[in-house]
């Protein structure tokens, strides 16, 4: 099929590895694959703040861009979540109402396309390191990303998972950050204390942003834990 793959601004700015492995999966499994340059962000940063109005102003070309793909898929749960479950209730009784259905129907989240739409699991990837998942909140808790990411990782050659005994938020939420450091930040050192428990050399994640927010933290503090996507696990030979 045509993929129309949408990736988050912070990956086209700060982590193109994510989005290149994400092209380069979907190609190697038949796939044609397209990157609308017009989509530069989703509008999740407005409407997390309460300007709905102008996250529709955002969020409008986005839907335009969106309304021939076959199939939308997005490499972050949260921008993820914003298309497919917040875009209809954003564009709620305006001129965009249906068609904000249509592309919620259509879109999916990397793993959960990879899992459950395509059936593949096993990508013939390897990565021989002991690793740990963070799941990234609006993916867990909107789309039910959870299952989805640890049976792609479960066929990577080599790779050893040792789950978190907490599952907790990064303490990044985009705005959230900026508006509330302090407590941001001692979110994301419980998070990395938690990590740390493993024993692991990476912290995996869906969502770059988070990764983003943790890798900071732990640079701060001299840790040796590495923080990589799960699209780049999953394109490691």
């Amino acid at each position: 099929m045509t993929v129309t793959l949408f990736i988050p601004c912070f990956v086209d700015a700060l982590y193109p590895r994510a989005g290149i492995s994400m092209v380069e999966i979907l190609e190697r499994l038949g796939h044609t694959v397209i990157c609308p340059e017009a989509i530069a962000c989703c509008g999740q940063p407005p409407f997390n703040s309460g300007y709905w109005d102008e996250a529709r102003t955002i969020a409008r070309p986005v839907l335009e861009s969106l309304k021939a793909a076959e199939a939308v898929v997005i490499g972050s749960g949260s921008c993820g979540a914003m298309v497919k479950k917040f875009y209809p209730e954003l564009f709620a009784n305006t001129d965009h109402a249906e068609l904000a259905k249509q592309v919620s129907a259509r879109t999916w989240e990397f793993s959960d396309f990879l899992v459950n739409k395509l059936g593949a699991t096993d990508l013939g990837a390897t990565f021989p390191h002991k690793v740990t998942f963070h799941d990234g909140c609006h993916g867990l808790r909107e789309l039910g990303i959870q299952k989805q990411p640890r049976a792609l990782l479960a066929s990577v050659r080599g790779l050893e998972l040792v789950e978190m005994g907490e599952v907790s938020c990064c303490g990044f939420g985009g705005t959230f950050a900026a508006k509330f450091p302090m407590i941001s930040t001692a979110m994301g050192e419980v998070k990395c204390a938690a990590a740390a428990e493993t024993n692991a050399e990476y912290i995996v994640s869906s969502d770059s942003s988070c990764l983003m927010h943790i890798q900071g933290l732990l640079s701060r503090q001299g840790k040796p834990t590495k923080t990589i996507s799960l699209a780049e696990v999953l394109n490691h030979k």
